[in-house]
């Protein structure tokens, strides 16, 4: 059975199942579930047996996260409020962003940029970080400090 799947996925189906995503991310199998746990990515699942099937797309956002929390020192709470405050090609760092629908309208979240006009974002907006975290309440992260007693 797992010759087959690994033969669809070279075929061309671009379907990746965890062990293989975690050799390529560099992560292990239970740091990529903790991501989807936290609403990072969204893999598709297999019908016959519930596997994640992971895209290019879900990769790239894999590698993306693990360089923000190792390399910029974000927490994973604050990842979540980054999610919804910032847009997303400053988040994933996009480099067509210029030609992007969602950059020339900063104001409006990608996903609803999307129902009206093309950005440039290769994924689906249903396995994307910021369209899964769409629905967390905004907070003033600065709050403003209280005078001393």
């Amino acid at each position: 059975m797992k010759r087959a799947k690994y033969q669809r996925k070279r075929q061309g189906d671009g379907r990746y199942l965890i062990n293989e995503v975690s050799r390529i991310v560099n992560l292990s199998q239970k740091r990529i579930r903790e991501y989807e746990k936290e609403g990072f990515i969204k893999p598709l699942r297999e019908e016959s047996t519930n596997n994640r099937l992971y895209s290019d797309f879900e990769i790239a956002q894999i590698q993306r996260i693990n360089a923000l929390i190792h390399e910029r020192g974000f927490t994973l709470a604050c990842l979540k409020n980054l999610l919804v405050l910032a847009p997303c090609w400053n988040i994933f760092d996009c480099p067509e962003k210029e030609q992007c629908a969602a950059y020339q309208l900063p104001w409006r979240p990608c996903y609803v940029v999307r129902e009206y006009r093309d950005t440039k974002c290769i994924g689906p907006c249903e396995q994307c970080a910021v369209y899964l975290n769409r629905e967390m309440k905004k907070e003033r992260i600065l709050l403003p400090t209280p005078p001393p007693k």
